[in-house]
């Protein structure tokens, strides 16, 4: 039974690091393609409304067909939605989209990709899961390689209001971290996504119509690796790929992984970033990048052989 018991661990780890993973690389795509369709014309915010509101779209079917004879658990776990959807999707755009219009954009990235720390210190003062010694260490790695794969400066422009709409966009990721991690409530990670996107999406979309961020659109066509693709198409992958078939992967890494390992893990978006930049926008990464990259996943293997055990155990008759 025990040995049963850690073979089921294992390769639940295993799938969780393949889902979160490859969760990561589709968030990161959102750089890229969204970069392009700023260059063509369209602002950042209607970008990620747009985004986000297609991944509403395309999740709301699937949705539907796995919560047929269950829609009991929606009703009993609204206010998760809401908050998933205010706070992991909506918020953290919002707070982010104010942090780079005040400060650097490399420097509000790391400020908002040290949520894993705070995800650290929520679950120990909050559930009581000390982190071990070499689970403090792997952070402390992780972090570092954020610094030099962000490549930052010296001297960079710090704006205090900029710092703390940065330090809410760490805060709302943190959230988005915990809320994912939970299983407990019976809500499939599916519907939790879908539902984010519709609450997320609709307050993205209120916030544009009330001026705070700013909303413009366009029907150049879009390069991207030396190929002019059209306007809608890349708004489409960023929609299905980078918005809705991220957050449901993320959330099922999440989920067998838990909050702390997961968030960590998550730290890979960056590198993506920077490879999907070579290779879709010619920006070439620099050595210390790939220094960097390498310290990340040091400090992601350090943070998981930390972990005495995967901190969520999956609920008896629960939904991965």
């Amino acid at each position: 039974m025990t040995h049963d018991t850690r073979d089921l661990a294992a390769s639940r780890a295993a799938s969780g690091v393949t889902f979160a993973v490859t969760g990561a690389a589709s968030f990161a795509l959102s750089g890229p393609f969204a970069k392009g369709l700023i260059q063509a014309g369209w602002t950042a915010g209607a970008a990620v409304t747009v985004r986000v509101l297609i991944a509403a779209a395309v999740l709301a079917v699937p949705t539907v067909l796995t919560m047929r004879g269950r829609w009991h658990l929606v009703h009993g776990n609204i206010r998760l939605i809401v908050a998933y959807g205010l706070i992991a999707v909506a918020g953290t755009q919002l707070a982010y989209f104010n942090a780079v219009d005040r400060m650097q954009v490399g420097v509000a990235i790391l400020i908002e990709f040290t949520c894993p720390v705070a995800v650290l210190g929520w679950m120990w003062w909050r559930h009581g899961q000390r982190p071990t010694r070499l689970t403090v260490a792997g952070a402390v790695l992780a972090i570092a390689g954020l610094v030099l794969v962000l490549d930052l400066t010296s001297g960079a422009d710090l704006d205090v209001l900029g710092i703390a709409w940065a330090l809410g966009a760490m805060v709302c990721a943190a959230v988005y971290w915990v809320l994912s991690a939970d299983e407990g409530n019976g809500l499939p990670g599916l519907t939790l996504a879908a539902g984010g996107m519709v609450v997320g999406g609709l307050t993205l979309l209120a916030a544009g119509a009330i001026g705070i961020i700013p909303m413009a659109t366009s029907h150049r066509d879009v390069e991207l690796a030396g190929t002019e693709l059209t306007w809608w198409l890349v708004l489409l992958l960023l929609g299905v790929v980078t918005a809705a078939l991220s957050y449901v992967l993320s959330i099922a890494g999440s989920r067998r992984l838990g909050s702390r390992l997961g968030s960590f893990v998550g730290l890979s978006e960056a590198v993506f970033g920077v490879l999907f930049a070579w290779l879709l926008l010619s920006e070439t990464p620099r050595v210390v990048q790939l220094l960097g990259g390498a310290l990340i996943l040091g400090g992601v293997v350090a943070v998981r052989l930390g972990e005495p055990q995967i901190e969520e155990a999956p609920p008896a008759g629960g939904t991965p």
